[in-house]
């Protein structure tokens, strides 16, 4: 009786283990969210101040801007993001779906013409 070489490795089962461990990785991955954890850190004396703001700037269906929870004109919301300090201060942009695109947009154009470093444009998961 006459055995055969070994010369080929079958690596089916190896695809199919990692297909299914890719699977998991990717059904779970959508569940998982983001916590933080509340500490109260403790006071240095050589303390740099260095506090960013983080502003929520929101457009609803029918046109309105909100600076964090107040309603403002686009005027005035161009005020307030002029006051702002573009390279320390994180912008949230929130807009609704029904948002027509050119609010959003003069939005933008205002935040990129100070020169914003940290833009968030914040969506449904």
């Amino acid at each position: 009786m006459r055995r055969e070489r070994f010369d080929k490795m079958n690596v089916v089962p190896f695809i199919d283990i990692v297909l299914v461990l890719l699977v998991i990785v990717l059904a779970t991955a959508s569940f998982v969210q983001n916590k933080t954890i509340k500490i109260d850190l403790p006071a240095a004396s050589s303390k740099k101040s260095e506090e960013k703001k983080s502003i929520v700037i929101a457009i609803d269906k029918e046109g309105k801007y909100f600076y964090d929870t107040q309603e403002l004109t686009f005027e005035q919301m161009q005020e307030r993001l002029e006051k702002l300090d573009p390279k320390k201060d994180v912008v949230s942009l929130h807009t609704d779906k029904l948002t027509p695109f050119d609010y959003f947009v003069k939005v933008i154009d205002v935040m990129k013409a100070r020169g914003f470093e940290n833009i968030s444009i914040v969506t449904k998961q």
